[in-house]
C-alpha cells in the first residue's frame, strides 16, 4: 500500500509540468522514434531532442533534422512546437511537446545564417563544442582555449533569434566567457556538480554561480559517469539537485536525464553507447570514461525523485520549478 507521501508525491507529479530538457538518443533518420514513449509513458510534457553533435557532419545533422520533423508533425501523441503557449496546448491536448538541440557547432559549417535556419526548424538551444574544441570554442575534454571570434558572433546571433545559450560540454573557460557575453538568460541543459563527481564532463561551482546569474537553469544528468562511479540511482542524482540548491536556488535547477535506450544490451551488460564509446577515444578519452557499460536512469525515475525531494523537506513549489517550471520560465524569456 502507497504510503501518504508517495501519495502525495504523485499527485504533485501528476499536476506539475515535467521537462526534459535533453535526450541522449543518436541523432540518426533510421532511429525509432516510437521509443519516444518511453518518455511520453512516464509523465514527460516536454522533450528536447538531440539533431546532431560535432561527430557529425552538418549535413547529417539536416538529414536527421528532417527525418524527426517529419515523424513528428505525422504523429498522434507528440508535437513540434516553437513557444511556450504551444507547449501548453500541447499538454492540455495530452501530447509530449517536442524541439530540438545541437549538441556543439559544426553543425553551423563556419555560417552564423545557419543559427536562424535551425531556429525555424525547430532547434531551441544549442551548446558550444562536444568535448573537443571547434571552431566556435573549447571543448570539456580538451584544451581550454575559450571563445573564438566565430563563437562570440554565434552568441549575438543566438540572442538575437531566441535559441537558447546551452554551455553543456564546454570548457570551462568557453562557458564562462558565453555566459558573461550572452544578453539573455544561459542553461548547462545536463551537467552535474563537479564538486560531488569529479569528472572533466561535470561543471564547477563558479559556472554554476555564473549561469544562475543570468537568470538560467542547471539540469541534473542521470548517466552514472557523472552521478558517481558506476551507480546510477534517484538518491544520487537528488544529491546533485540538494547542491545546485544549495548554492544558487531551487529557481536555478531542472532536469536533462540525457537517457538513451539501448537497443544493444546483453546479457554481459554491454550497449551501443559503450561501444561508441570504445571506438571514439578522440571525443571521449579513456582516463574519463571506463572500457564498460553505461548505466542510466530512465524518465520513469522522475516520480520516485519527487518523493525523494518531498522526504528531503522540500517545499512543494521548488519541487515543481524544478520538474519543469524553472526551464519554462527560460523559454518564455528567451524563444521569440
Amino acid at each position: 500500500m502507497a504510503t501518504e507521501l508517495q501519495v502525495a508525491a504523485r499527485a504533485l507529479y501528476d499536476d506539475a509540468l515535467i521537462w526534459d530538457d535533453h535526450s541522449g538518443f543518436g541523432p540518426d533518420p533510421s532511429v525509432d522514434l516510437n521509443k519516444l514513449s518511453i518518455w511520453k509513458d512516464a509523465g514527460i510534457n516536454y522533450l528536447s531532442i538531440d539533431v546532431g553533435y560535432d561527430r557529425m557532419d552538418w549535413r547529417d545533422t539536416v538529414k536527421s533534422l528532417a527525418a524527426f520533423r517529419r515523424w513528428i508533425k505525422a504523429s498522434d501523441g507528440y508535437e513540434l512546437v516553437g513557444t511556450v503557449d504551444e507547449i501548453e496546448a500541447a499538454r492540455r491536448a495530452g501530447k509530449m511537446a517536442c524541439t530540438f538541440d545541437l549538441e556543439g557547432m559544426n553543425a553551423l559549417d563556419g555560417s552564423v545564417d545557419m543559427v536562424e535556419f535551425y531556429y525555424d526548424l525547430g532547434v531551441r538551444q544549442m551548446l558550444f563544442a562536444y568535448n573537443k574544441n571547434n571552431a566556435a570554442g573549447g571543448g570539456c575534454h580538451d584544451e581550454d582555449t575559450g571563445l573564438t571570434t566565430f563563437g562570440r558572433e554565434v552568441v549575438a546571433e543566438m540572442n538575437r533569434v531566441g535559441m537558447v545559450i546551452d554551455c553543456s560540454h564546454c570548457a570551462y573557460t568557453t562557458s564562462m566567457e558565453a555566459m558573461e557575453l550572452s544578453s539573455a538568460p544561459t542553461i548547462f541543459s545536463h551537467s552535474n556538480a563537479r564538486a560531488l563527481r569529479d569528472h572533466e564532463r561535470n561543471i564547477t561551482d563558479d559556472q554554476a554561480k555564473a549561469c544562475a546569474a543570468t537568470g538560467g537553469v542547471i539540469g541534473v544528468v542521470s548517466l552514472d559517469l557523472f552521478m558517481t562511479d558506476g551507480e546510477a540511482t534517484e538518491e544520487i542524482l537528488a544529491d546533485h539537485i540538494d547542491h545546485y540548491v544549495n548554492l544558487v536556488g531551487a529557481e536555478h535547477v531542472g532536469i536533462g536525464l540525457d537517457y538513451a535506450w539501448d537497443d544493444d544490451a546483453n546479457d554481459d551488460g554491454g550497449n551501443e553507447l559503450a561501444e561508441t564509446i570504445a571506438k571514439n577515444r578522440d571525443y571521449w578519452p579513456a582516463r574519463q570514461y571506463p572500457d564498460r557499460p553505461v548505466r542510466f536512469l530512465p524518465p520513469d525515475c522522475l516520480p520516485r525523485l519527487t518523493e525523494i525531494l518531498l522526504e528531503r523537506q522540500y517545499a512543494e513549489n521548488d519541487v515543481r520549478a524544478i520538474l519543469g517550471g524553472n526551464f519554462m520560465r527560460v523559454a518564455r524569456q528567451v524563444w521569440t
